[in-house]
């Protein structure tokens, strides 16, 4: 049975449970769990983690913990009793533990190292704390190591700052929000700011001497030395060396290393040295021999310097090498190291032995007990200390030294009746009074232990030595009185013995008789002579002699022979107990001199302050004595000496005094009557201070007034304890009168001069120190009364001193901080006098930041939720007197420029911050009541408006994320708590006072705005919070988001009709709110939107404003990642609901499915930007996004910014052309205006034509970096023409020079043709922009299929690659997955004109192959019906699919979406016709390539020659013959008959081709080839032989000309009209090889529109053969050789060969067409031209709409292109004779310059007036010279339907010289009539025309439904005047005259430019 447990609460799984019980909890290890029932080893309950599920679990995996539970019961809750810092541990480490994990996946691999080794040193922490044997001491360390860990982690992780007290987490709710804001910036202070040390310490290590010659001992002697003063300024740090050079004691470390302490930040300069002296041990010579003297001498060896400045940089020097230096006389030992520093290399140089000193340094910062913590290894190892001379900086009280410091200087010696000087040794002794020597007291420094003698080092031969070392002597006090220090002198021998001789002695005591010590600075001793045997034990002997100069000169009875040899010694003491002042003992044994009293006391001000701290107890007590002595006499100078060393101890070199001064008067202090003296003393200067001039003392006694008030309580107390408290009145009436003395001494104003307010001031600043004293003897109450009494007494004046303003201030704060002002009691009697004083000061906005630290300090004290009836009154007093100043003070100090420097704005943070935290104080702490008194205080609606405003603006600066730091959530969780109770409560007084009649606007406005802003806040995101922060959040706060949105729908409600006001101008804000991802809150929202459009449609009858703001403010926010797709299905059905039954139903749908269908895109857009690279994804769905706007929205502005957003994501990816085309967008909505443009994205403010003159400029760049240079050069003469117009000559000859190295490029470089792909997105998972839709993609660069395929499925990584290419069935549209079907497709470019040209180069062709193609071809061969094993080709049938697009590639994507698509089933036979045009058009190719030299070398040629011939001799095209030529097929299939005939045509055509082209090949085949090409003759005979072809030679013309090779002045063949005299059709014999020129014209001079528009513009019948002639069938539209292959691989081209410069004038903007009226419209592929059927005859004559003249003088013959003659030639030699022959120079198709329009037809009764004297008979045409292979066949001539028609039908737009046979105005030529010869009279080189172009434009963007191709953009389109070219212009054709002798003419002549024709001239 289950029953509730009562202790088991609270545990932790100590192992991981599935849960595969029935109704099991699944748990990991380490998860918290809660505990509700027990049953039988089991727990019911639930983890932590997720308390909405719940199970059970078995009791044993669970390690319980104690637990206290707050709400017993159903919804209780439990919290574990561990230590808080454990919890909090535990928490931290869990959050952690999974950012850990990211660290990793992000590869931030430092971060994530650190956070491993910090996370296992916690845990560590963490065992320690846990097992619980931890000291009080210890345990604190810990915390504190735990504490500085959790921060150093949450920072570098981004997470909060944690407010802690003594290493405890705060409950926010448990203090004050001031002290909440307290204990944040202080850890955020020590965060940011590292403290600064004051007390630095250096740490020194010897490590070893490195030296090539030692072998003797050493002593190395480290200090540190001020070059500055050329002094020592520590002791010495001395260590012994062995022979070897290392350390003497190595198992002793503390021999080793040493740490100099206490060093001062002004120690830390670059002129403070570490010196290193070097002493070596043995012989006087270091190039002795071992046996010359067994004597061991001190010697000097040598010296190194290191200056400290090395060590600021903070960095460990380990292993430092010093070089060692040694003087080049050893007389100037002594400053060595001077003279090292000061480089005075002349002195010293290295030693001989080269020695380097090997030491390791460090500086280390802090107190001294902080550096045992944290470098705790050090000292458990063993250091030596090593003190600065002297005391140090702060003379700690308790410290206990006696050390006298004795520097040995020198000695002036005689030579003793030697010849050279001597070796002088100094040993010194200290001697007591007794006569024995004191062992153990001579330090040489820390490292080595004391000695009981010193011996000096020896300087050879020098009788006047000069040492300069520095001994201490730590002598014990009671040892001092009646010792001496004996020095004694030897000289020593370098002789055999090596005796050393003693010659002399000094001495000198350490105490004189009247208990002075010796005293500080430099004594001259006198050296006594002596013998060797001299006995110097027994000290009576000469202790009696005179031992100093100094003496001996002020006795001259002494004889002077003694004088000549002296000694120096410096001593310095330094000791706590003894002193060498005389007034100071004098003093202290007043009573032996009791006349000298007043004479000392006068002196005590003269002594050092040092002397006087050292017997601070012993000088007190004598004061006291004095004054209990003779108040009377010495009352006045004993207070004067009292107040002095009071003061003494404010002195930071003494403060640490005052506890032994405190101490002094708790426990040794007894002067029970001193009270009365001291308070009268007091009271007369206070009495004098307004009298006085000099006011200098009587300050000196204001600022001891602390202490005397001490001194005064104690005594009184001490007087009442004795005397059971008499004289109780009369002590209260002193303190009365001392107190009005005051209180009328602070009340008086400084008349002129300043000294009586500096008084005041002293006084305030250390008054309130006197509270504590008073509370001693005084009720609360009345010492608090005091005190108001006195501060109250201030005089109130702001600007009369504002030093003493600041002082008052402060004392103001120093109340606020004292012990009275805890109590309530006497808190309620200050509290009116502090905001008083408050209150002025911020009125005046003076000293805030003291003002913030009073007002901080109020609120600390008033508690949370205290209902004291006290604090409810001071609360009451504080919001009357403060609230508004306080709301005003924030606005002002926040609408202030932030000062610059660092520390200034530090400051101004803080005090803002501080203020902040008292609003928040003070309004959490205030109740119903109290809001209700603060709204009833306000007399008028105005007042309240105002206040309301005020508040409403500070909340708003409070929730700026300026203010507070990132990591404050802790605050801004509290201070959004507090606003929202707030608001809360003053939304009544809205609601109450504002509204109907009362409504006002702007108070409305900034309620909504505030709230609105409150919701957005980052920190209330609860989404993006840890799951633990979240749970912690909502238990303490719940969501605050919801409760705001609901008290934002309920004010809403409240408005009524002046809902009107705020719309459109809320919905942007209220959009934002409903985007943030919280259920409740977006439910609460959405329906304001219903509300707002139901209010727009009875105002205005639409809600077109909520549209265009919902739209406007939609795009902005989801950009910034606001919105999700819950959103847009919410957004939707919510206000579908809501919309049911209104009216305006079908209206509001529209502008929902408008909206829904922007998020949809908006989120796909978010989505793709989120990738890191440019991908096709994030292009096409900007694209979308981009159309979306442009034609759903029609939004100008966000289209123009999808534009440039498009364009940068272009140029990121590289794709050049398709940034051109992206900008051209935008440039096609400007116009060549003048009108001024604002400032707009990168533009700055300029007129529209000069940002439109900046648009092309950038557009032709980038299509030339895509080298898509036929459409830069467009741009080119677009922007050339503007310069003209203006006479910008300068950037006309620039522009013209661009455009010509346009063309140049044009020639010379090298572009690739790109692969086309078709893609499909078949899946519900793709983005809403791609779904279950088929694009073309345009390939990179060298990009083939599998490439591709790669590349999409990286793109789309969860994407499923379909193997087969068929249509896939609805299963997987709906599929819950993505799936990709790719496949390469053929394009087929539209216009074949350039590309079936012969003679044009190959790199202009290149561009039109793959530019502005809409239609892509996928071809999938399959048989049909049963396959014939022996000839496939009988089956083999093609599934041709034709795939349309929306708009043409390239374009402003690299992909464009499948508009259309259309499948045909190509038969047999017609797969083998196109299989054959294919292969001759490639052969024609490769031979005319050859010829031209075009090719490097001849192998393509001979492979395909190859490849043709060997598989028709061995199957090939005989299978075709098989296949279709047998009866059977044509019996069976009567309707191919055509067909078939032109199956033969092509293989009799490709018969002759190979034989030319064998002929071609024979010429430039290599001698190594030859072989193969016999080979290839012999098979070519039999193929022949195979076709039933004879011989071609007797049907061979001798017209032979050679290919051409792309000049522009090449002849080419054409095929003229022939027609008979009598207007009928001749038809001449033609051989097969003219049929594909003919068909590739026909096919290129028409668009691919509707038959019936072919028919108008060639003027021919729709019978099915001449339609079959002339569509542009998928089997004749493209006869390129690239396309011969499958389909499905297609030649690489470059992804910069993209645009074409054939834009037609046809082509203009949509918008401009649609306001054209029929008759003005421009006639184009999109708008036909309309006439009547009659006039349609008449165009027809011409044979195009509007073919551009060059003259409009000559007729349509003259400006034909001759035709070319037949271009089959195996010499190029032979042109000239068939040129003299057909007298004429044959004009090239060269496009003329941009000609402006000419009309169709000209006249109608004449195509053209015929110059004089020319035959009407004749045309200007040669005849047509089809072929040099002739060949002429009646039954292939009967056989073609293509020979039905006429020629002109078929003839190229290149040659113009079309004709209808219902054209009775044409020059009728018969084919006969023309000879080759004739017609020489006539000039050839007319200039050549073209056929208006149908090649769609470059730049078409918009869909169209009936035709793709759509208008052209205003930046392109041409005026309607003007007829643009075909192609990019070329040099002019020059009109040749006749030849003479065979010469050619090439000067052309200058030709007029045509003048413009009008539309309607038409």
């Amino acid at each position: 049975m289950w029953i509730p447990t009562e202790h088991e609460k609270y545990g932790v799984v100590i192992a991981s449970f599935r849960g595969t019980v029935p109704y099991g909890l699944s748990l990991e290890i380490g998860d918290t769990v809660q505990i509700l029932e027990k049953c039988d080893g089991w727990y019911r309950g639930f983890a932590l983690k997720n308390p909405n599920i719940k199970g059970i679990f078995p009791s044993s995996y669970v390690h319980l913990k104690n637990a206290c539970v707050k709400n017993k019961g159903q919804f209780e809750m439990v919290f574990p009793t561990e230590d808080s810092v454990i919890t909090e541990m535990t928490s931290t480490l869990r959050d952690w533990g999974t950012m850990w994990k990211q660290l990793y996946v992000r590869n931030e691999g430092d971060l994530f190292h650190r956070l491993w080794h910090i996370m296992n040193e916690i845990l560590d922490l963490r065992r320690q704390v846990l097992v619980g044997h931890l000291t009080h001491d210890r345990m604190k360390d810990v915390k504190r190591h735990i504490t500085a860990r959790l921060d150093w982690g949450n920072e570098q992780l981004g997470l909060d700052l944690v407010p802690r007290k003594e290493y405890a987490m705060v409950d926010p709710e448990d203090i004050s929000i001031t002290e909440l804001y307290r204990l944040m910036e202080h850890r955020h202070r020590k965060k940011d700011t590292p403290v600064q040390t004051s007390s630095h310490h250096l740490f020194v290590q010897m490590k070893s001497l490195m030296c090539s010659n030692l072998g003797e001992e050493l002593e190395v002697i480290f200090s540190l030395f001020d070059s500055k003063e050329n002094r020592p300024i520590s002791e010495r740090f001395f260590l012994r060396l062995n022979r070897n050079g290392l350390p003497k004691a190595p198992d002793k470390p503390e021999r080793q290393c040493s740490l100099f302490v206490d060093l001062g930040s002004s120690e830390l300069r670059r002129d403070i040295y570490i010196t290193v002296h070097i002493i070596r041990i043995g012989r006087m010579g270091a190039g002795e021999k071992k046996n010359a003297c067994s004597v061991q001498y001190r010697r000097p060896f040598g010296c190194a310097v290191l200056s400290i400045a090395d060590l600021l940089t903070g960095e460990t020097k380990d292993d430092l090498i010093l070089k060692v230096y040694m003087c080049n006389t050893e007389s100037e030992w002594y400053q060595i190291h001077e003279n090292i520093i000061k480089k005075l290399n002349a002195r010293y140089n290295l030693t001989g032995s080269n020695a380097g000193l090997a030491v390791s340094l460090q500086l280390l910062h802090g107190d001294i007990e902080q550096i045992r913590r944290e470098y705790s290894s050090v000292f458990s190892h063993g250091v030596s200390i090593t003190r600065k001379l002297g005391f140090s900086n702060i003379i700690m009280p308790g410290e206990m030294r006696n050390d006298l410091y004795i520097t040995i200087e020198r000695g002036e010696f005689e030579k003793g009746g030697k010849s050279v000087a001597r070796n002088v040794e100094v040993t010194m002794f200290i001697v007591e009074s007794s006569g024995q020597t004191l062992k153990d007291f001579i330090s040489f420094g820390s490292g080595e232990p004391p000695a009981s003698e010193y011996h000096s080092f020896v300087l050879y031969h020098n009788n006047s030595p000069r040492w300069s070392e520095l001994l201490k002597l730590p002598i014990p006090v009671d040892k001092f009185r009646g010792a001496h220090i004996r020095f004694e002198f030897r000289h020593c021998s370098t002789k055999e013995k090596g005796e050393k001789k003693l010659f002399g002695f000094s001495f000198v005591p350490l105490m004189q008789e009247d208990g002075r010590t010796l005293p500080d600075g430099t004594h001259e001793l006198i050296v006594h002579k002596c013998e060797e045997n001299t006995n110097l034990q027994d000290t009576t002997r000469y202790l009696k002699l005179p031992f100093s100069k100094g003496i001996l000169l002020g006795n001259n009875n002494q004889a002077m022979k003694a004088t000549k040899e002296s000694f120096w010694i410096t001593s310095f003491l330094c000791s706590t107990k003894l002193t060498q002042n005389g007034d100071m003992l004098d003093l202290l044994k007043w009573r032996t001199h009791p006349d000298k009293i007043t004479g000392c006391l006068s002196k005590l001000k003269e002594i050092d302050g040092s002397e006087i701290v050292k017997f601070l107890q012993d000088t007190l007590d004598t004061l006291f004595g004095i004054l209990d002595e003779n108040s009377q006499k010495y009352g006045s100078k004993v207070f004067d000496s009292l107040v002095h060393i009071i003061n003494l101890l404010q002195d930071s070199k003494f403060h640490h005094f005052k506890p032994v001064m405190d101490t002094y008067i708790e426990s040794h202090f007894a002067g029970a009557l001193a009270y009365r003296d001291l308070i009268k003393v007091l009271k007369w200067y206070v009495d004098r201070i307004t009298e006085a001039e000099r006011q200098e003392h009587i300050q000196e006694v204001l600022k001891a007034q602390e202490y005397i008030f001490k001194y005064i309580v104690q005594s009184r107390r001490l007087f009442s304890l004795a005397t059971g408290g008499q004289n109780e009145e009369e002590f209260r009436c002193c303190i009365q009168e001392l107190f009005m003395s005051v209180r009328f001494f602070l009340s008086q104003e400084s008349k002129g001069s300043g000294a009586l307010s500096q008084s005041q001031a002293v006084f305030l600043s250390s008054f309130p120190a006197v509270y504590s004293e008073l509370l001693k003897l005084f009720d609360v109450r009345e010492v608090a009364n005091l005190v108001q009494d006195t501060l109250g007494s201030l005089p109130t004046i702001m600007h009369v001193d504002d030093a003493l303003q600041a002082v008052k201030l402060q004392c103001i704060g120093k109340t606020v901080e004292s012990q009275l002002y805890t109590n309530p009691d006497s808190r309620y009697i200050l509290l009116p006098v502090v905001l008083h004083h408050l209150h002025m000061h911020l009125q005046e906005q003076k000293d805030l930041i003291m003002c913030a630290r009073i007002l901080s300090n109020v609120f600390c004290l008033i508690k949370k939720n205290s209902s004291e009836k006290s604090v409810l009154e001071e609360i009451d007093v504080i919001v009357a007197s403060l609230l508004d100043i306080l709301l005003r003070t924030i606005l002002e100090i926040t609408s202030r420029p932030q000062p610059s420097g660092s520390t200034m704005r530090l400051q101004f943070q803080d005090v803002t911050g501080e203020f902040v935290a008292c609003l928040l104080s003070l309004l959490r702490q205030m109740t119903d009541r109290h809001y209700q008194q603060l709204l009833d205080s306000f007399n008028t609606k105005e007042e309240l408006r105002d206040f309301l405003l005020q508040i409403f603006t500070v909340f708003r600066i409070l929730i700026r994320p300026e203010m507070f730091p990132k990591d404050w959530t802790v605050m801004r969780l509290v201070a959004n708590n507090v606003i929202i109770t707030t608001v809360l409560y003053l939304s009544d007084a809205l609601r109450k006072n504002f509204l109907n009649e009362n409504f006002d606007y702007k108070i409305w406005d900034s309620y909504f705005y505030l709230a609105v802003i409150f919701i957005n806040q980052l920190c209330l995101q609860l989404e993006m919070f840890t799951p633990s922060k979240k749970k912690k959040v909502l238990e303490k706060y719940g969501d605050m988001r919801v409760t705001m949105g609901c008290e934002i729908f309920s004010m809403w409600q409240n408005l009524g009709e002046h809902k009107l006001h705020f719309i459109p101008a809320l919905i942007g804000p209220f959009l934002e709110v409903t985007l943030i991802p919280q259920p409740d809150l977006r439910n609460v929202m959405i329906p304001i939107f219903h509300d707002m459009m139901d209010w727009e449609q009875r105002r205005s009858g639409n809600f077109k404003q909520v549209e265009a703001k919902l739209i406007d403010k939609l795009d902005s926010l989801m950009s910034e990642g606001k919105g999700d797709e819950t959103y847009r299905e919410l957004f939707n059905s919510i206000l579908l609901k809501k919309i049911e039954r209104e009216t305006w139903r079908e209206s509001g749908v529209s502008l929902i499915a408008t909206v829904t269908r922007l998020m949809e895109r908006l989120l796909d857009y978010r989505d793709c930007m989120k990738m890191g690279e440019v991908d096709g994804k994030k292009i096409g769905c900007t694209v979308s996004l981009l159309n979306f706007y442009k034609t759903e929205l029609n939004k100008e502005e966000m289209y123009i910014r999808y534009i440039h957003k498009l364009y940068d994501l272009h140029l990121k990816a590289q794709n050049f052309t398709e940034a051109a085309y992206t900008l051209l967008l935008y440039d096609e909505l400007l116009e060549w205006s003048d009108r001024p443009l604002r400032e707009f994205l990168t533009y700055p403010m300029q007129t529209e034509w000069h940002r439109k003159e900046h648009l092309h400029l950038a557009i032709i760049q980038n299509f030339d970096r895509g080298k898509c240079w036929e459409n830069g050069i467009i741009l080119c003469r677009k922007i050339a023409e503007q310069y003209e117009s203006y006479y910008d000559y300068r950037n006309l000859s620039k522009m013209r020079m661009m455009e010509a190295s346009l063309y140049d490029k044009i020639m010379d470089q090298q572009r690739l043709e790109p692969e086309f792909f078709r893609v499909g997105f078949y899946g519900k998972k793709f983005p809403f922009f791609l779904r279950n839709k088929e694009f073309v993609c345009r390939g990179h660069d060298y990009e083939r299929l599998e490439a591709f395929q790669q590349r999409m499925l990286n793109e789309f990584p969860h994407a499923i690659a379909m193997q087969h290419a068929n249509q896939p069935d609805e299963t997987i549209f709906q599929a819950e997955a993505q799936y990709l079907q790719i496949y390469a497709v053929t394009p087929i470019p539209e216009s074949q004109e350039v590309l079936q040209r012969e003679g044009v180069p190959d790199n202009i062709k290149s561009f039109y192959k793959v530019n502005h193609i809409w239609k892509f071809r996928y071809d999938r061969p399959f048989h049909k019906g049963t396959k014939d094993k022996e000839n496939e080709f009988k089956s083999l049938w093609v599934e041709r699919t034709s795939l349309y697009l929306v708009q043409s590639l390239p374009g402003i994507s690299r992909w464009f979406e499948v508009e259309k698509r259309e499948v045909v089933e190509m038969s047999p036979l017609e797969n083998a016709t196109e299989v054959l045009e294919n292969k001759n058009q490639q052969l024609k190719t490769l031979i005319s390539q050859c010829q031209t030299r075009q090719m490097q070398n001849i192998n393509p040629l001979t492979m395909c020659l190859n490849g043709v011939i060997d598989a028709a001799v061995n199957g090939g095209v005989s299978r075709y013959q098989e296949a279709f030529f047998v009866k059977e097929y044509i019996f069976s299939h009567p309707e191919d008959g055509e067909k078939i005939a032109r199956l033969r045509e092509l293989m009799l055509e490709q018969a002759q081709i190979l034989e030319f082209g064998l002929a071609v090949h024979e010429k430039f085949v290599p001698q190594d080839m030859r072989p193969l090409h016999k080979k290839l003759v012999d098979q070519f005979f039999v193929m022949k032989s195979s076709l039933g072809i004879q011989e071609f030679s007797a049907c061979i013309q001798a017209s032979p000309v050679h290919f051409p090779n792309g000049s522009p002045r090449v002849c080419r063949n054409s095929a003229p009209a022939s027609m008979s005299p009598d207007g009928t059709r001749v038809i001449p014999r033609r051989s097969p090889l003219s049929y594909p020129a003919v068909n590739r014209y026909s096919s290129s001079s028409l668009s691919s529109q509707a038959s019936a528009e072919v028919s108008n513009i060639t003027g021919q019948s729709e019978s099915s053969d001449e339609v079959f002639n002339m569509q542009p069938s998928p089997s004749t539209s493209s006869l390129s050789s690239t396309h011969s292959a499958s389909p499905n691989v297609t030649s690489s081209a470059p992804s910069s060969a993209r645009a074409s410069p054939l834009l037609s004038d046809k082509h203009k903007h949509s918008r401009e067409n649609s306001c054209l009226s029929p008759r003005e419209r421009p006639c184009s592929a999109i708008y036909p031209t309309p006439v009547e059927p009659s006039q349609r005859l008449l165009f027809n004559h011409i044979g195009d709409g509007a073919l551009p003249r060059s003259d409009p003088n000559l007729s349509a013959p003259e400006k034909a292109v001759n035709p070319t003659p037949s271009s089959w030639s195996l010499d190029s030699g032979k042109e000239a004779k068939n040129m003299s022959d057909s007298g004429k120079l044959i004009s090239p198709p060269v496009p003329p310059r941009p000609t402006q329009t000419a009309s169709p037809a000209r006249h109608t009764t004449s195509v053209s007036p015929s110059p004089a004297g020319r035959s009407p008979l004749k045309g200007s045409m040669q005849s047509f010279t089809p072929s040099p292979v002739e060949y002429h066949s009646p039954g292939l001539i009967s056989n073609s339907p293509v020979l039905s028609g006429s020629y002109s039908s078929g003839i190229s737009s290149l040659s113009r010289c079309s004709t209808s046979e219902t054209s009775g105005f044409e020059n009728q030529v018969n084919e006969q009539s023309v000879a080759p010869g004739s017609g020489s009279g006539h000039s050839g080189s007319e200039e050549p025309v073209r056929k208006e172009s149908k090649t769609p434009p470059p730049y078409s963007v918009y869909e169209r439904t009936l035709r793709r191709p759509v208008p052209l953009p205003h930046s392109l389109s041409i005026p309607v005047t003007a007829e643009p070219p075909a192609l990019p212009p070329k040099p002019l054709a020059a009109r040749s005259g006749p030849l003479e002798n065979g010469t050619r003419r090439t000067d052309p002549g200058p030709r007029p430019r045509p003048l413009p024709r009008k539309v309607s001239q038409l």
